[in-house]
């Protein structure tokens, strides 16, 4: 069962790995992509959830599904 939310947002040190909900970075990152990697690996041990990743604004780049969790918009074709 799914168990939460991750962000990737920008920090000042890099980029950030949150838990929804969480001030504070599970982890810290030199790129955009690494902190990514470390998010979903964070999500596939807790059973799932969305990877929601911001730009450098702050606002929403993009979301993904990732483990068990049902995709509520699943790719077509």
């Amino acid at each position: 069962m799914p168990t939460g939310n991750r962000h990737v947002t920008p920090h000042k040190d890099g980029w950030a790995n949150k838990k929804a909900g969480n001030q504070k970075a599970t982890s810290v990152h030199p790129t955009q992509a690494s902190a990514q990697q470390a998010a979903r690996q964070d999500l596939a041990k807790q059973g799932g959830g969305e990877l929601v990743t911001h730009n450098k604004q702050g606002q929403i780049r993009q979301k993904n599904t990732i483990g068990p969790a049902k995709d509520p918009f699943p790719p077509r074709g």
